[in-house]
């Protein structure tokens, strides 16, 4: 009984695991798109192009990016979690995907079954940076403020649930003080209002932060990342700063609809991290302050995603996070 039960599921298994490979070894056989839910210019945007032209490369077909902003990156994959499973739409996902169902509700889509990881791209570090005019010189300069008056001083993000914001809130939590935390409706307003003094500080991305930084207009403090990053090398870390052995990031992958074949999930797999092994493009993302993540199997970016819906569940549960 035992034998025939594994005979018939040979036997069902058996059209599929013969027409996989054969599919996989064809594929691309036209034009790829990549779905990035925030505009031209953001950081998963930023990756996505860098990506898609290696692989164009590799694979003598278009890899186009489709920018699909809105509504915190929910628009953008929800297209996704409703493209066809066919290996031909890709999406990039990233870590306030994974505060959203917590902190908005039911979403219009199942972040851990309707997206089908493929890989874990690249971790992403953000620089504390303060006004130019900022009286304050340093990360014990701030801290010391900020616990001389709770809720004195502001930091700033591009709204509710947005990586700049639970940077802030896991700053607040290890360093044991209280900034009061503003959101804009964007990252773009958010920097803006640092620029014109209206907050006090800002856990800005690499990309925005560093160009600032040396152009004057604002003082970096402290980077998140556990090195110095060689966008800022001048720049502590947190660690080095004095707040001990703490290390913030963010993430940024690449997902699938579910149902995407797996042996094309494995070929974008190897082929992303082919693009990512060029030393020329690992230098851009470095100024970016973007670290290529360790290769990594889809499994291992489920796992991933998984234990960053958990955390962050409970993160958003324990500071009383809201959607604004």
């Amino acid at each position: 009984m035992i034998q025939r039960r594994h005979l018939m599921g040979a036997l069902a298994a058996a059209p599929w695991v013969g027409t996989l490979p054969a599919r996989a070894q064809t594929y691309p056989e036209r034009a790829v798109k990549i779905i990035v839910p925030l505009p031209p210019g953001s950081p998963p945007d930023v990756l996505a192009r860098l990506v898609a032209e290696g692989l164009s490369r590799t694979w003598k077909q278009p890899v186009v990016v489709d920018n699909r902003p809105g509504a915190t990156g929910m628009i953008g994959m929800q297209a996704l979690a409703r493209s066809a499973p066919d290996g031909y739409t890709m999406g990039v996902l990233f870590l306030t995907h994974t505060v959203l169902p917590e902190l908005i509700g039911p979403l219009p889509y199942d972040t851990a079954n309707d997206l089908a990881p493929v890989a874990n791209l690249v971790w992403l570090y953000n620089v504390l940076v303060v006004p130019a005019a900022s009286p304050v010189q340093s990360l014990k300069d701030l801290t010391d403020r900020a616990r001389a008056q709770p809720g004195a001083l502001t930091y700033a993000s591009g709204g509710n649930g947005s990586p700049a914001h639970l940077v802030g809130e896991s700053f607040g939590q290890a360093s044991k003080t209280k900034m009061l935390h503003v959101p804009f409706k964007g990252p773009a307003e958010a920097v803006t209002a640092l620029l014109g003094d209206q907050v006090s500080a800002m856990f800005a991305t690499t990309s925005v932060a560093a160009p600032l930084v040396r152009a004057g207009k604002l003082r970096a403090i402290a980077v998140t990342s556990p090195q110095r990053l060689t966008a800022l090398p001048g720049v502590p870390t947190l660690s080095e700063s004095g707040l001990g052995d703490i290390e913030l990031r963010e993430w940024e992958g690449l997902v699938a609809p579910t149902g995407t074949p797996r042996a094309i999930i494995e070929q974008w797999n190897q082929a992303l991290f082919q693009v990512l092994a060029a030393p020329e493009l690992r230098a851009k993302l470095a100024d970016l302050g973007m670290s290529v993540a360790a290769p990594n199997r889809p499994d291992e970016f489920s796992a991933l995603i998984r234990q960053e819906l958990a955390h962050w569940g409970r993160f958003v549960k324990a500071s009383g996070l809201k959607p604004g």
